[in-house]
């Protein structure tokens, strides 16, 4: 037991890598436009370069963690994660930090994808969904600080603060992943770094039409959280009207949603069909994401509570989806599950990705058109997954 919790909180601060350096630097985005000259859109360029190269890198570290072993290849990421934080805080121009923020953003790529494969190494059926859950729970945590706590280094210190903050947290996680974590894939069940394999067993999994259906519709389930990570700044200090040190109002019921619904999903997992699970979890989306079109199309001057409290009931029931969706998604290939979890991670970032880069500048002028944007996401991600698990085809190719 007490080796499962400290599982359970290293595998969390892994998957916090990605988060910290999305979150943390949320309040210093109209300060680095300030320093550098540039606009919002200039700015938000840093944060999809930073997402884009965790989901390219993403391919990756599962494959790597088939071959070297899960704990090598985090080591590796996290002291990486920890020297591009450093060369961050000292960059000089909006440029430097886009390429600093892309290196960056590849060594964060390890987190999310390892801590799946480690929970699959370790746990099956109903325990693999509760571990999965208690991950998610304590990982919830930092997108609910970060922007807080990045306020007040914004305030206090400035936005490099915010990186030599960053940097800390990556020499704490490369210590512990030296010193605590267990390897979970012996060497006997490792697969050899061969390109040709390796091509073969990605397009193995690509040529599979319900792969590719449920990895984009679970994608796009998720992006409804991603377009209000990434619309942030704009969100709390444009269209709210809110300082630089009000990011909790955003973050902490979103995220409180996430983990409400996670602790929620670890205790069900034996006491209640998936399907009567999944049926909660969809309802509760589609009520946060109606809700949040139908609050903002009533104001012209949304405040909170009532602008975020709809942004919790989605982010509730997409934490009770994702662990048995992610496993349904893994157990498509049970002796390739690190490329499987790369494959649903690239995806997963490369929607945040154009998300933020592309959608996001067009919406963030506007709280309805944030509302829209986001359930139009939901919508067509529900859709193209139950298209996944309903298409005769596919269940025959899957056969």
């Amino acid at each position: 037991m007490k080796s499962n919790i400290s599982l359970t909180l290293i595998l969390a601060l892994c998957t916090m890598m990605g988060a910290l350096g999305i979150d943390t630097y949320l309040p210093s985005f109209h300060a680095i436009a300030q320093e550098f000259d540039v606009g919002p859109t200039a700015v938000q360029q840093t944060l999809s370069v930073y997402v884009l190269a965790m989901a390219i890198t993403m391919l990756f570290y599962g494959t790597l963690s088939d071959t070297f072993g899960r704990r090598r290849v985090l080591l590796f990421s996290a002291a990486g994660y920890a020297l591009t934080s450093f060369a961050a805080a000292f960059v000089t121009s909006i440029e430097g930090m886009v390429v600093v923020r892309f290196a960056q953003g590849a060594m964060a790529g390890s987190g999310m994808v390892i801590a799946r494969a480690v929970v699959q190494d370790r746990f099956q059926g109903a325990d693999a969904q509760r571990m999965m859950s208690m991950v998610m729970f304590c990982f919830g945590l930092a997108p609910a600080i970060a922007p807080v706590f990045g306020g007040w280094l914004q305030a206090h210190g400035g936005w490099r603060s915010t990186f030599f903050f960053l940097a800390g947290f990556g020499v704490l996680l490369a210590l512990l992943c030296w010193r605590a974590l267990p390897e979970t894939l012996p060497p006997a069940k490792r697969m050899p770094l061969k390109m040709s394999v390796i091509a073969a067993n990605y397009l193995s999994a690509l040529r599979n039409g319900q792969f590719r259906l449920m990895v984009l519709g679970m994608g796009l389930m998720a992006a409804g959280t991603a377009i209000y990570i990434s619309s942030a700044a704009e969100f709390i200090m444009g269209i709210l009207k809110m300082s630089e040190t009000s990011f909790g109002w955003l973050f902490i019921p979103m995220i409180g949603g996430s983990m409400v619904g996670s602790a929620i999903s670890g205790v069900l997992a034996k006491r209640i069909a998936q399907r009567i699970q999944l049926r909660i979890g969809y309802g509760c989306m589609a009520l946060g994401c109606s809700a949040n079109v139908l609050y903002h199309a009533l104001t012209d001057m949304p405040v909170v509570p009532w602008a975020v409290l709809p942004i919790a009931c989605y982010t509730l029931g997409i934490s009770l989806l994702t662990p048995i969706l992610s496993l349904q998604v893994m157990g498509m290939f049970p002796y390739m599950r690190g490329l499987a979890s790369s494959l649903q991670g690239f995806t997963q970032m490369g929607i945040f990705a154009i998300m933020a880069g592309a959608v996001v500048p067009q919406l963030f002028h506007s709280g309805l058109a944030l509302a829209l944007g986001q359930m139009a996401t939901v919508v067509l991600g529900m859709l193209i997954w139950w298209w996944s698990t309903h298409y005769t085809p596919l269940r025959a190719e899957k056969k």
